[in-house]
């Protein structure tokens, strides 16, 4: 299952991953991304503003691990 986001919220984006675990999303203006184990992967092209997307996004993956253990 493809998921495309329109705009980049990476509240959404991290809780979408979080509840589905693994598959692919696209997020428009940024590229596809895809995930496993409930983070996001490193894609084969290493673009700056991907691999910043992928590092804040699972920023937001962390802190909603660490609010649900509180």
């Amino acid at each position: 299952m493809l998921r495309i986001f329109k705009q980049y919220r990476p509240n959404q984006i991290a809780r979408y991953v979080k509840s589905y675990f693994r598959g692919r999303l696209f997020i428009v203006g940024i590229g596809a991304f895809e995930f496993d184990y409930g983070r996001l992967l490193p894609s084969k092209k290493h673009d700056l503003k991907a691999l910043s997307t992928l590092s804040e996004v699972n920023r937001e993956i962390q802190c909603l691990a660490l609010e649900g253990a509180m």
